[in-house]
């Protein structure tokens, strides 16, 4: 089937789906074997629905297709036997044993006698190896993770379980276009069309309706009419439409209308894409056309770009004025591929309460750590849960840091009563930073690092009376944050330093919450207050540019679905009549009413939203769920009694954890089967501070039918900001946010240090190239140049590995790595892949590491799991061993034998490993935490290893006796994270070697390890992510976490270079990517890639015209190579 038949039958699968034919889609899937729906596989298998599971599999694989196919089959009967055992119907287990089962006797003859003498037992569970099946519905659950894996790593799915990427009813649009074509072809055209059949050409000579066939109609797809085929739309067209009247509701805020005729349907639509231009745009909305130059038949293409980009209160009829639509395009929020959720979807099931003392007023989970959930109560105490270990891990009373810097208002309230209550507390999108709003005045903002470290950021005075709501915001790519207050008025402050950015004013009674957002490059704020009225605002001190009521003049909270692209309100009116609706952005009105509040609330409803899909709210003693696409009440749970009239609720990101406030000043946790799944995952793992401080372990967002253009992180009130990247000075300066109040720091420059490196902003000052990938994206956890330089080799933090070459050709003549050229994204014939053993193994908890062999011909690599041999050529695995515990952390090859392995072990040895003899041949003992770092020097004959105890040990390769041993020396003010990884490698001459930390740079010399230089980044920068030595040794490439690198000189520690993320990633402000690891080409020293936290492999070198990374800053007296020990560089803010 040619690629024109097979893209066809994708848009019919759309326009089914769209229609709501979702038997005909599914039935189309299937036989057309082109999309493999896992959403509709999911609902079968949570079913039960196995015959039919079992008929749409076969539609794409048979039970002997591979080692893969079968164990899904096998998976899939063994449930159903099990289930047909558990409810004693003896008869249909048999049928199934000796129907479904018996085929897989050929294959395991052993297996399958175990699974017969299950029918011998009154309860299977008595058989030692299903002691631990649950009820149906968790054990389906445990088999669906499963099968995912199993289909996604199957070769025969490939390229089959991701939908392609299309605007909203294509196929209806490319036939208005044809529609429009026709029309302009006609000898004498109508104003009016009246168009009744799709079955011939359109004509406007005769009566249109059946008629003879044109003798030159084209088969569907067939020839694609060239360019200027048919005449342009020219401005003197047949049509006039009469123009559309405004919305009453942009009366009031449209200041001088400028008509902009409207273009042809060939030309680009017209959106608000322009940042600059936003604010005009707001303030003079386009008016609807006097005259149309041609019928416009309106594309899901362009409608779809203006949709986006439009902020709320801008209608479709200042955007673009279209009088006839032969088929009106559909908007429906239901993409193919993304059947609606089961209820059982939603977390219900109550494991766990919180005791907190108090009533609880405000929560929010982690945005990374997603077992996090920070509290907020009446009394003004915050806590930090962990809810995998049950633990209050941090607590803070409401206190005033600074009460002499307070205003006399402050003070006198505080006088008469110190205490206050927390309105709302949210996490940054990071997780780095912690806001709390209070009743009284006050706004505290915390850092957080990890475990009970909960430090003091800043204290801002920010209203007069209550502060009402709190949320990060990213305008001007900067972290801030929003506020609102009794006092009427809105305020942004800089979540760095707490400077007050902007003001806005205009509500006429306190306001009671704030929602930020963004469409694209605009930025703005929903703010509603106490009387129910809603406006919008840009960052730009203009004034309110929307002013709507709310249903019933309510107090309202506003919130995005995740994706960012369908906003809710709910809110209570002063008669306790509570309402939850979707709104129309483009039109400011309301779009659907949800049905199921109560008639008279007790405190406002909250609400919240999850998997863009459903939406909970807090009422009538229980929680309420709705299907966003259904106004009717889905379900209800009463988390088993014990909740107050209107609850507080959050969801955790992923829409697994939920959290409800009960009437005796608990918070329970309910859970559906995934996350009872990840609480027994974690319930027994001691809290690693490390992965919150560092926040380099971000899980990628589940991909869906439609990738989102536009995703914001976080699902509701509190996660509307895009995230940004960890700040160096959040994380690691004690200094600098320790301090109530921000401090200019104090430390004089040394002027004769100051020198202008060269700053890489623009795509334009260098050459990078993102790498292609078809096989998903989770992040990079580890990436390595194969030693020829003609392909990179990456480990993602799921496991697989994924190999890029590049091919000798005209444009490549040597075959090596290139960031002007495409690799290609190799496999083998027989489509499998490099796969780690992972089954134990949580991925945001394992460490990934691998080795590659002298030759290239085969990688040594561990997942958290067994360390496989895999064959370079075949992708096959040639063996496993050491399965956890411990769990490999870091693997080295001996560098004069590859048999021998030095591998780093999470329970802090070394274990020297011969793999032809599959032999330990020892351990070596010295550090206190995991192995980070390993690395050979043939020359002095030892072995480097480092910790995440931030020690650096050297072992002699002949004894394999420690020689000597050192601590990091940490700059001052600068507490690392207690798991942080610290990287070593060998300089040329094989005596020097660097030690990378994420507060640091440090050129040690072996063996006895003598510190001879130190450089310690810029605060604004983040920790370090990963640093590597260039192929010459000459430079050092360092990553930070803001998605920044740096080019220092080896020999001197000086930053000459640094290339900023805007250089080589697309501005996405709700998806911050950063590099996680970085190699350097083997043979190419101003060649390097980087492996990102969104799974992204970007290779970037310099301009051809500059052929290398700035130039080094003049020789001075103590830049130039030292043996002092103790000479640390700090890198100063550039100007």
């Amino acid at each position: 089937m040619s690629s024109l038949s097979r893209e066809l039958v994708f848009l019919i699968l759309q326009f089914l789906d769209e229609e709501k034919f979702k038997e005909t889609v599914h039935k189309l899937e299937q036989e057309s074997t082109f999309f493999f729906n896992m959403r509709y596989f999911e609902d079968m298998v949570t079913n039960g629905e196995w015959d039919e599971v079992e008929k749409y599999l076969s539609g794409f694989t048979k039970v002997d297709d591979n080692r893969y196919s079968m164990k899904i089959f096998f998976e899939i009967r063994k449930q159903k036997y099990l289930e047909a055992l558990d409810k004693q119907d003896r008869a249909k287990a048999v049928d199934i044993l000796v129907k479904d089962l018996k085929v897989f006797a050929a294959f395991n003859e052993e297996l399958f006698k175990e699974i017969t003498q299950l029918l011998t037992l009154d309860n299977f569970r008595h058989n030692e190896q299903l002691s631990k099946y649950g009820d149906t519905k968790s054990a389906r659950g445990i088999m669906l993770a499963e099968l995912k894996k199993l289909i996604e790593a199957n070769p025969v799915f490939r390229d089959k379980l991701q939908f392609p990427t299309l605007k909203n009813s294509r196929l209806r649009t490319l036939i208005n276009q044809s529609l429009n074509w026709q029309h302009q072809l006609c000898k004498t055209p109508r104003t009016n069309p009246d168009i009744k059949t799709l079955f011939v050409d359109h004509s406007c000579g005769q009566q249109n309706g059946a008629r003879a066939p044109s003798p030159v109609t084209n088969p569907l797809m067939g020839a694609v009419p060239k360019a200027g085929g048919f005449p342009p739309l020219s401005a003197h067209g047949p049509f006039q439409p009469t123009p559309a009247a405004l919305p009453t509701s942009l009366a009031g805020w449209m200041a001088n209308p400028s008509p902009v005729p409207h273009p042809s349907a060939s030309a680009g639509p017209i959106g608000l894409a322009s940042a600059n231009n936003a604010a005009a745009i707001l303030k003079r909305p386009r008016t609807p056309p006097t005259n149309n130059p041609t019928m416009d038949y309106q594309t899901a293409d362009s409608d779809h770009v203006m949709k986006r980009t439009r902020p709320f209160g801008i209608s479709d009829e200042q955007v673009n004025n279209l009088p006839v639509n032969l088929l009106p395009v559909a908007y429906s929020s239901q993409s193919h591929g993304q059947s609606s959720y089961s209820s059982d979807d939603l977390p219900k099931t109550v494991v766990m309460t919180l005791s907190q003392g108090s009533t609880v007023k405000s929560m929010d989970f982690h945005p990374l750590q997603q077992i996090l959930l920070l509290v907020g109560t009446n009394m003004g105490d915050i806590m930090v849960w962990d809810i995998g270990s049950r633990d209050r891990i941090a607590h803070r009373n409401f206190k005033v840091w600074e009460l002499g810097s307070c205003s006399v208002a402050l003070q006198a309230s505080l006088s008469n009563d110190y205490s206050a209550s927390v309105n709302r507390v949210v996490w940054s999108p990071d997780g780095t930073l912690c806001s709390v709003a209070y009743s009284k005045h006050i706004v505290h903002i915390y850092s957080y690092h990890g475990g009970d470290d909960l430090r003091n950021h800043l204290e801002i005075e920010a209203h007069s009376g209550s502060v009402n709501d709190l949320a990060f915001s990213y305008p001007n790519k900067q972290l801030c944050v929003v506020t609102c207050g009794e006092d009427r008025v809105i305020k942004v402050w800089d979540a760095v330093t707490g400077g007050k950015q902007y003001t806005f004013e205009g509500h006429e009674a306190p306001v009671y919450s704030v929602c930020p957002h963004h469409k694209e490059n605009i930025q703005f704020i929903f703010s509603t207050a106490t009387d129910g009225k809603i406006k919008a605002w840009l960052y730009d001190n203009m004034g309110s540019r929307v002013d709507y009521d709310a249903p019933g003049h309510s107090s309202t909270t506003m919130a995005y679905s995740a994706d960012g692209t369908r906003l809710f309100s709910c809110g209570t009116n002063k008669e306790g009549e509570s309402s939850l609706v979707e709104w129309n952005e483009s039109e400011g009105a309301v779009k659907r009413t949800y049905h199921g509040l109560g008639k008279r609330s007790v405190g406002v409803v909250q609400f919240d939203t999850t998997k863009n899909r459903f939406l909970a709210a807090g009422d009538e003693f229980m929680i309420k769920f709705w299907d966003m696409d259904n106004i009717n009440l889905l379900t209800s749970a009463d988390a088993d009694g014990g909740l107050p009239a209107s609850p507080c609720i959050r969801f955790n990101k992923d829409g697994i954890l939920l959290a409800v406030s009960t009437t005796d000043n608990g918070v329970k946790i309910l859970a559906n089967a995934e996350g009872i799944r990840l609480l027994r995952t974690v319930e027994n793992r001691p809290f690693d501070a490390s992965r919150v401080a560092s926040a380099t372990v971000v899980k990628a967002p589940s991909m869906g039918a439609f990738p989102s253009t536009n995703v914001t992180v976080g699902t509701s009130l509190a996660d509307r900001a895009p995230p940004v990247a960890a700040m160096v000075g959040i994380n690691n300066d004690a200094r600098s946010l320790a301090d109530v109040k921000p401090r200019i720091a104090d430390e004089a420059v040394d002027k004769s240090r100051i020198w202008k490196m060269t700053e890489i902003n623009e795509p334009s000052q260098c050459r990078s190239l993102k790498l292609p990938d078809s096989l998903g994206s989770m992040r990079v956890a580890r990436l390595i140049y194969t030693n020829q330089g003609v392909a990179i080799l990456a480990l993602a933090a799921n496991g697989v590995h994924k190999l890029w070459k590049w091919q000798r050709n005209d444009r490549n003549s040597s075959g090596k790595a290139t960031a002007s050229i495409q690799p290609q994204l190799w496999q083998p014939n027989s489509g499998i892949l490099m796969t780690n053993d992972i089954s134990d193994t949580n991925p945001e908890d394992a460490v990934s590491c691998f080795a590659l062999s002298k030759n290239d011909s085969y990688v040594m690599s561990a997942s958290g799991g067994k360390i496989s041999l895999f064959n370079m050529m075949t992708f096959k695995t040639m063996t496993t061993f050491m399965p956890p515990p411990p769990a490999a952390t870091f693997l080295a090859f001996h560098p004069q034998d590859n048999n021998i392995i030095a591998i780093g072990m999470d329970d802090s040895t070394i274990q020297i490993y011969n793999v032809r003899v599959d032999e330990v041949k020892t351990k070596l003992k010295g550090h206190q935490k995991r192995i980070t770092g390993l690395a050979f020097s043939h020359v002095l004959n030892v072995l480097v290893s480092s910790g995440a105890d931030s020690q650096l040990c050297v072992w002699s390769t002949d004894g394999w006796e420690k020689q000597a041993s050192k601590f990091l020396q940490m700059p001052n003010g600068r507490a690392p994270a207690p798991l942080a990884d610290t990287r070593v490698q060998f300089h040329l001459d094989q005596t020097h070697l660097i030690a990378v930390h994420e507060t640091q740079i440090a050129i040690y010399e072996a063996p006895k390890l003598e510190c001879l230089k130190q450089w310690v980044p810029r605060e604004a920068s983040g920790p370090i992510t990963h640093a590597t030595y260039s192929c010459d040794s000459q430079s050092i490439y360092v990553s930070f976490e803001d998605g920044s690198v740096g080019v220092l000189t080896a020999s001197t520690l000086r930053l000459r270079c640094r290339i900023n993320p805007t250089a080589y990633l697309l501005p996405n402000p709700s998806l911050r990517a950063h590099p996680l690891v970085i190699a350097a080409h083997p043979s190419e020293p101003n060649q390097f890639a980087l492996g990102l936290s969104d799974g992204g492999v970007h290779v970037l070198e310099p301009l051809e015209s500059e052929g290398r990374w700035g130039s080094p800053p003049p020789t001075e007296n103590g830049a130039g190579p030292s043996t002092a020990s103790g000479n640390t560089i700090s890198e100063q803010p550039q100007r």
